[in-house]
């Protein structure tokens, strides 16, 4: 059997779409949340919710109003963290995958 005909067996539908899913877990963002926590542990909220590509973040606040772009879910953070009132702690919540 030639190589070709190998690599066209491959691509059946079941061994394709297995391989685009292969595709889409390996290159899948990362799931973050920002959360507001207010006083010292008596109440929280969660603020924004981003994706976290190789290369950027992509952040949404919970309201729709506010949407950004920035290097690194840590610099959106720091976005959030510029724009919340005073007596405010800031934690960035990973959904997926270990802590880092």
């Amino acid at each position: 059997m030639t190589a070709q005909a190998e690599q066209e067996q491959l691509w059946d539908g079941a061994g394709f779409a297995g391989f685009l899913k292969g595709l889409a877990a390996d290159d899948a963002p990362r799931l973050f949340a920002i959360a507001h926590e207010y006083g010292e542990r008596r109440d929280g909220w969660i603020a924004a919710y981003g994706m976290a590509f190789y290369d950027r973040a992509e952040v949404f606040s919970v309201e729709g109003g506010f949407h950004t772009r920035a290097a690194s879910p840590e610099s959106a953070l720091t976005t959030f963290a510029r724009a919340a009132d005073g007596d405010v702690e800031l934690h960035l919540i990973w959904l997926d995958g270990p802590e880092s």
